[in-house]
């Protein structure tokens, strides 16, 4: 599963982000074509695995990104 820090996003997206409802779909546009589709659905909490917390911040983040990238290619 891929996950996304809100707090690494800018303001203005993650706040689009915190407010979608449990069922509602988010698309994801660039240059006016859809290239991914997320549903939004109730969070449950979890514990991150110990690989992770291994992991300096921004390699987490560099990690999350690297995957995300990925997700979006294997679209097209």
């Amino acid at each position: 599963m891929t996950r996304i820090d809100l707090d690494d996003l800018p303001p203005k997206v993650a706040a689009l982000l915190s407010g979608v409802a449990t069922g509602e779909e988010v698309l994801l546009v660039q240059n006016g074509v859809v290239v991914a589709s997320l549903t939004a659905g109730a969070a449950a909490p979890q514990a991150q695995p110990e690989a992770e917390s291994a992991l300096a911040p921004e390699e987490n983040a560099k990690e999350i990104f690297e995957q995300f990238r990925s997700a979006i290619e294997d679209e097209f």
